[in-house]
């Protein structure tokens, strides 16, 4: 539940950052009466079109249709990467402090009190250690200790890594999108070559700027959403070896908790 909170609060966000967005472009669009007043101050040279404008025709010339798709391919990516992101962030733990906790729970108040120390603390490394101090409270052995630290470990990889499968598939759906843009593109240029019977610039450049425009547009959507994809794999990683490393830690000190006792 809380994934699909914080899923519909980024969507949210970015389509209020949308609607703000448009909201600018209707109020720059009006004309002004110091524009109306003073036409000669633009007589110098040709006005510079704002950024977001020249965005927005480039979206209009290239199709409305396929521009859509590209632009619904990057908002959805982008928030699958925003929201992996965050549960990323909220998963790290400091382990050596944990592990030193846990020790220390441990030698005053036994299993017991490791294991609420476990609870008190977020994160998929605390989540492995309380399944490990419950089984150690059941009277299980170490080894059995041991494997189901390794399976619930193998559960919390497996969560850190979810949704990142539709984002590799809005990384490959972009571009393909793109060129198909291109390929519609191309068969406009052709239809009008035949229906004017010539091949000169002027009747091939519609098509062939509506070709290039789709292609441009769902390569960079892929870089962007590609960038993030292997950022949040590097943080997938980084997880892992550090949930490795302090599940070995966990082991060194519950076999020194079984041979003191």
């Amino acid at each position: 539940m809380k994934k699909i909170f914080m899923f519909l609060a980024v969507m949210g966000v970015m389509a209020f950052s949308a609607q703000n967005a448009a909201a600018q472009d209707e109020q720059a669009a009006e004309p002004t009466a110091t524009e109306v007043a003073a036409p000669a101050e633009n007589l110098d040279g040709p006005e510079e079109t704002p950024m977001h404008q020249a965005l927005k025709t480039k979206f209009i010339e290239g199709g409305a249709g396929f521009m859509a798709l590209v632009i619904a391919c990057l908002i959805l990516g982008l928030a699958l990467c925003i929201e992996r992101i965050l549960y990323l962030g909220f998963s790290k733990t400091n382990t050596k402090k944990l592990l030193a906790k846990i020790e220390d729970a441990l030698k005053n108040g036994g299993v017991a009190a490791a294991t609420e120390a476990c609870r008190n603390t977020r994160g998929p490394v605390a989540s492995i250690f309380t399944q490990a101090m419950l089984r150690l409270a059941d009277g299980q052995s170490l080894e059995d200790v041991e494997k189901s630290v390794v399976s619930y470990g193998g559960v919390e990889a497996s969560k850190m890594e979810q949704n990142l499968s539709w984002i590799s598939l809005f990384i490959a759906i972009a571009p393909s999108l793109g060129f198909l843009g291109t390929v519609i593109g191309m068969i406009q240029a052709f239809d009008a070559i035949m229906v004017a019977g010539d091949m000169s610039p002027a009747v091939v450049a519609g098509g062939m700027k509506v070709a290039l425009i789709t292609t441009v547009g769902g390569l960079i959507v892929a870089v962007i959403l590609q960038i993030f994809y292997n950022y949040i794999l590097s943080q997938v990683e980084s997880l892992t070896i550090d949930m490795e490393d302090a599940s070995i830690s966990l082991m060194d000190i519950l076999v020194k908790y079984q041979e003191n006792k």
